[in-house]
């Protein structure tokens, strides 16, 4: 069985989902986070992460 990571677009580290400490949206994309202080983070200004995201 594979788990799928994602890269937090804050501060770059990878999560697996199930782990994540918090879950945003952006643009129809669920977007995982390591901490409730980055997604706090990102939800401020997603914009100035957005590039993090392509792909």
């Amino acid at each position: 069985m594979s788990i799928l990571q994602h890269k937090a677009p804050v501060c770059g580290v990878e999560i697996e989902a199930d782990q994540a400490a918090g879950v945003s949206e952006y643009r129809g994309k669920k977007v995982y986070f390591c901490s409730l202080a980055c997604k706090e983070k990102f939800d401020r200004a997603p914009e100035q992460f957005s590039k993090d995201l392509e792909g």
